[in-house]
């Protein structure tokens, strides 16, 4: 039976013993995972630990605002770093899934040592879990904070690398973090380049994030959101004919995902009110470029969660 409050003192302890006296940053994405990380050494090191927040231009909507709103009231040392242009330059013309998230996990990295060099830090504190590096050792798909390039100058530390995401959300309870990061549902850590299929584009990133937006609106509407795992919108890497207007239309397609998990290593999809799926696809299509909405009825296995 996990005992978190056990957990807590045992991996704050080890945190204190790894880092000692030394300056460390936190990779904070806002997810339960690294925000449970962050608190757990926030616990330990106080005022060593600084929390970076990476904005890629690949986050979900009004992601980097909800992160200051949340970790500034906690007292957290907070850096937003502004990097939306590096990611889409390193990222144009890149279609291949694997590639894509090399790149995203390198630029990470990269963005981390700077802003460790600019403080004095020498240790790089992750939210990995479990399912991230068995994911990766599989050869499933490589996660950014597991496939981590040679020659790093950061020391690694990951206090919560055992556990699963049921496990990790008792644990952000128990550490007084707000619903909304209790509650948050996963999101990939290379954002929305996963979910625009085939070249990430400005275009198409701004579709993903607004059907991702209009996904997670109806499903809270529905109140739906405490029972699914996840539920998002992915952009196809192809248009279709649609008509609007009495005209025709060639525009993109999108595809809806919602599944429900326990620790993310299987999942399936339940059956959603029709009801819900219908207006979904209606305000995707009439408020955005899209001729078409697919409903993804895939479980894990054969499919992955994330579309790349």
């Amino acid at each position: 039976m996990f005992n978190p409050k056990e957990f807590i003192e045992e991996a704050v302890k080890e945190i204190k013993e790894k880092v000692k006296d030394r300056k460390a940053i936190i990779a904070l994405s806002g997810g339960v995972d690294s925000s449970v990380a962050a608190i757990l050494a926030y616990k330990a090191i106080g005022d060593n630990l600084t929390a970076v927040f990476v904005d890629t231009g690949l986050m979900r909507k009004g992601e980097r605002e909800e992160v200051e709103k949340v970790f500034k009231s906690i007292g957290l040392n907070l850096i937003i770093v502004d990097a939306k242009e590096r990611f889409l330059k390193a990222l144009k013309g890149v279609r291949d899934p694997e590639e894509k998230r090399r790149i995203i996990g390198r630029l990470f990295i990269e963005v981390f040592e700077e802003v460790a060099r600019d403080i004095g830090a020498e240790v790089l504190i992750q939210g990995t879990i479990a399912p991230d590096w068995i994911e990766t050792e599989g050869k499933i798909k490589s996660h950014h904070n597991v496939s981590l390039p040679s020659g790093m100058v950061l020391e690694v530390v990951e206090p919560i690398r055992e556990l699963y995401k049921d496990e990790v959300r008792i644990l952000a309870k128990e550490l007084g973090l707000p619903d909304s990061i209790v509650y948050r549902q996963p999101f990939p850590g290379p954002g929305l380049a996963v979910r625009v299929l085939g070249e990430v584009t400005e275009e198409k990133l701004e579709i993903c994030r607004e059907a991702n937006a209009i996904v997670e609106e109806e499903v809270k509407k529905a109140n739906l959101d405490k029972e699914l795992w996840q539920y998002f919108a992915a952009v196809l890497d192809c248009k279709a004919t649609g008509v609007k207007g009495d005209e025709r239309e060639y525009s993109w397609v999108v595809a809806v995902r919602m599944v429900k998990s326990i620790d993310a290593m299987t999942a399936h999809v339940p059956e959603i009110d029709f009801n819900i799926l219908k207006r979904i696809a209606k305000r995707i299509t009439s408020e955005l470029n899209v001729s078409r909405v697919l409903f993804d009825i895939t479980d894990k296995p054969p499919a992955t969660i994330e579309f790349e």
